[in-house]
């Protein structure tokens, strides 16, 4: 959601190899060809990588600038400065595909790489497209990134190791190009439907405009300037693709959105040119655009930027269209999840129910596995979290398609939120609470998605640019002062205490289809910090995957209740007793820490 980047301001040569989910993905030795059945994998089967491009890995510096001439105002490129790019391309990106799968990676979402305009905002003000959400050409690849053929190699070589490519990809708004003749300094305020109507010329005192037009029959919608004068400065009148997006009268034009009320679904984040998503043609313009992105390149999911920001109705349309495209490609479990940015359940299930979503990103997980794992709340705030799982579209079952995070290029990084609430706490501690955090990810319901960077422990020290520290070694002079989880080390470097961490916890998940499919069953909950446990069960097979955390200092000997039939047990993680008494289970967790005991029982 990076409508806000033009008011804010924004670390490498070993490959490690672990393995994926098993029997699904090879080993990525040289040329290696992907499985013919990694398409089958479900959306909850997968561990998402997520990344920015521009600050993972420069692999070819000739395209820093993007092929632009004259200086950072011009081009963007400034890798001194965090709010410009810094040279990661698609090339870098391909070539530390193994770096990704060794962490237990299977699929792959990177940030926009469509055309971007190369800088914004006001003078004295300025920032890059670095991050690619401010489109101008959605049909090709931004030149600072490389070419559409780099990004066809990049997509090929991850299908050829079995792994999954996710785009990120905006319909809510283009790049600031559009200008209002009432507010040249480009700071225009929202003017409403009721105040500015469509049938009236600036305001209801204005002339007659657009006669008959009731918001549905847009043939009869044929002025834009009932809020404001929009026009199109004449050196970028032909800079959108495609050519339809030039056009004022496919936008809603009625200046910058406060994020309340009618303004969060028409008005222009920051300048950016709000689209009139209600209008057929651009609602069939934005099918054709990422329908082509399918069909060229066989990609395997969609993240949708700024959703909640859409109407109803467009994303009804959309949503269909897409799966229906991949589909028709081959792709049978085409993941489509939107960003909704809100911590409540009930209003990120609204989006899977009414919008028709497959998934949204679960910023809910994201907020209590962050409070749990710092101990700021029991860990019951788990349980209540689960229990809303039944809003969502599907119930249960469909909350299992909900990517799960802990932290993003927005936001800030779990490392962070956890130096930040304890600020007096040793080293170990916050690698074992950064760890725990990383547990409750990787082992619950969801699809576990890493942000770039949490493995080799970046922590930054908040969102926007300080959660962007480059991968590769960097120029910023903010990024080597940021603390690290776990200790500074080598860029890329496969011994990072985060990165053998999560991908011991990956190889454990991909070895067992009930921590990536099964039904999950809130065992016991703590009040305070302390004990959690789950149980992950496959209905109809033998078995019950028992994971128990504690978010306690100090360690905990406890009861856990079971299926009766759980009585012979074995240990993927930690210390689990070889039996049991029928119902019951008596561990002992460490402090902050976790185990995964599995019953070769029924269950």
């Amino acid at each position: 959601m990076d409508h806000l980047t033009s008011r804010t301001r924004y670390r490498n040569a070993a490959a490690g190899l672990l393995g994926a989910l098993a029997c699904m993905i090879v080993p990525t030795t040289g040329a290696a060809q992907a499985p013919t059945d990694f398409r089958a994998r479900l959306p909850q089967d997968e561990v998402i990588y997520f990344l920015l491009p521009d600050r993972f890995e420069n692999g070819d510096r000739s395209n820093d600038t993007g092929g632009i001439a004259g200086g950072k105002l011009q081009h963007g490129f400034d890798p001194t400065d965090e709010g410009f790019y810094h040279g990661g391309d698609l090339a870098g990106l391909t070539a530390r595909l193994d770096y990704i799968q060794g962490l237990g990676a299977t699929a792959v979402w990177l940030a926009p790489v469509f055309r971007n305009k190369p800088v914004q905002g006001e003078p004295g003000r300025e920032f890059s497209g670095a991050h690619g959400y401010w489109i101008t050409d959605f049909t090709t690849v931004d030149p600072h990134f490389g070419t559409d053929a780099e990004f066809k190699a990049f997509v090929d070589a991850a299908h050829a190791r079995g792994m999954k490519v996710y785009m990120d990809i905006i319909a809510n708004h283009t790049a600031d190009v559009i200008r209002y003749r009432e507010c040249p300094a480009n700071d225009c305020a929202y003017r409403s439907r009721a105040d500015y109507p469509y049938s009236r010329q600036g305001g209801i005192e204005g002339a007659a405009i657009n006669a008959g037009f009731d918001g549905t029959n847009f043939e009869r919608l044929t002025r834009p300037d009932y809020a404001y004068t929009p026009y199109v400065p004449e050196a970028e009148a032909t800079v959108k693709v495609p050519a339809w997006l030039n056009d004022p009268i496919y936008y809603h034009n009625r200046g910058d959105t406060t994020f309340k009320g009618e303004s969060s679904l028409d008005g222009d984040f920051a300048g950016l040119d709000d689209l009139y998503t209600e209008n057929p043609r651009v609602v069939q313009g934005m099918i054709e655009i990422y329908g082509d992105w399918i069909d060229r390149y066989g990609i395997d999911g969609f993240r949708i930027d700024t959703a909640r920001h859409v109407n109803s109705e467009f994303w009804q349309a959309f949503v269909p269209a897409m799966l229906e495209r991949a589909r028709a490609k081959g792709i049978p479990n085409f993941h489509i999840f939107g960003e909704v940015y809100d911590h409540d359940p009930g209003i990120l299930a609204r989006f899977t129910q009414v919008d028709r979503y497959p998934a949204v990103l679960d910023f809910a997980f994201q907020t209590t596995a962050t409070d749990v794992a710092n101990g700021v709340k029991g860990t019951d705030a788990l349980a209540k979290l689960y229990m809303a799982d039944a809003l969502y579209a599907g119930g249960e079952a469909g909350a299992m398609q909900l990517p799960t995070f802990l932290g993003n290029h927005d936001m800030g990084r779990i490392g962070g939120f956890i130096a930040k609430a304890h600020p007096d706490a040793s080293a170990d501690e916050l690698l074992a609470r950064t760890t725990l955090a990383h547990a409750l990810m990787m082992f619950g319901r969801g699809v576990p998605t890493i942000y770039y960077g949490d493995e080799q422990g970046f922590a930054g020290i908040g969102g926007y640019g300080a959660a962007r520290a480059d991968m590769f070694p960097s120029e910023v002079a903010d990024y080597a002062t940021h603390p690290r989880i776990g200790g500074a080390g080598e860029s890329f470097s496969t011994q990072a205490p985060m990165y053998r961490r999560l991908a011991e916890m990956a190889r454990i998940r991909a070895a067992s289809p009930a921590l990536r499919r099964g039904r999950q069953i809130v065992r016991a909950t703590s009040e305070t910090p302390g004990l959690f446990a789950v149980s992950r069960v496959i209905d109809g097979e033998p078995g019950e995957t028992l994971i128990i955390y504690n978010s306690a200092t100090t360690p905990i000997t406890v009861n856990i209740e079971v299926a009766t039939a759980s009585q012979d047990w074995s240990s993927l993680r930690g210390s689990c007793p070889a039996a049991s008494a029928p119902g019951s289970i008596r561990v002992t967790v460490p402090a902050l820490d976790y185990m995964i005991c599995v019953s070769k029982d029924p269950a």
